[in-house]
C-alpha cells in the first residue's frame, strides 16, 4: 500500500512596519485553496535550500523583491498546521519580520498588496482567518526584539 499524502513545510513572514503598526497582506492570485484572499508572504522549502533561513530569503526575494529589505528574528516560530484541499498537510512556521524599507515588486504569485493596521485586522477581509493569531504572536515577539538584537536583515 503505497502512501499518496504529502508533507510540506511551508514558512511565512509576519512582515510589520512598526512605524506605522501595520502588517504587509498580499492577494493570492491563482491559488487553489485561496485564490483571491490576502495572506502574509511565504512559501514552500525547496530541496535546494541550504537551510530554512535560505528559503526564507529566497521566498522573500521571489515574492516581494530584493528591494524590500527587511529583518527577520529567524530562532523563533509560531507554527500552524494546514491540510490543503487535496489533501496533502502543510506545517506553517510563521517568523516574526519588520519592514525596514525598500520598494515592494510583487511576483506573479499576487494581484496586489496592502499594509493593513493591525487594529483593524480582525475586521480586514478578505484574509486567511490565521492571520489574526499569526500577527499578535508576532507583536509579542516584536516586542522581545524592539531593540534589534535577534533580528537577521534580508
Amino acid at each position: 500500500m503505497s502512501d499518496t499524502t504529502h508533507f510540506q513545510y511551508c514558512q511565512k513572514l509576519v512582515v510589520i512596519d512598526p512605524r506605522t503598526d501595520s502588517v504587509l497582506l498580499a492577494r493570492r492570485k491563482g491559488e487553489a485553496d485561496y485564490d483571491g484572499v490576502y495572506s502574509l508572504i511565504g512559501g514552500k522549502m525547496e530541496t535546494t535550500d541550504g537551510s530554512i533561513l535560505d528559503a526564507i530569503r529566497r521566498e522573500k526575494d521571489e515574492e516581494i523583491g530584493t528591494a524590500a529589505i527587511i529583518s527577520i528574528a529567524e530562532d523563533v516560530s509560531y507554527n500552524a498546521f494546514y491540510r490543503k484541499e487535496d489533501g496533502n498537510s502543510m506545517i506553517l512556521p510563521h517568523f516574526y519580520a519588520e519592514y525596514d524599507g525598500g520598494d515592494i515588486e510583487l511576483n506573479d504569485e499576487y494581484s496586489d498588496y496592502t499594509w493593513v493596521p493591525t487594529a483593524e485586522l480582525d475586521t480586514f477581509e478578505p484574509k486567511i482567518d490565521t492571520i489574526p493569531t499569526a500577527v499578535r504572536w508576532a507583536a509579542q515577539i516584536g516586542g522581545l526584539v524592539k531593540d534589534g538584537r535577534g533580528l537577521t536583515k534580508l
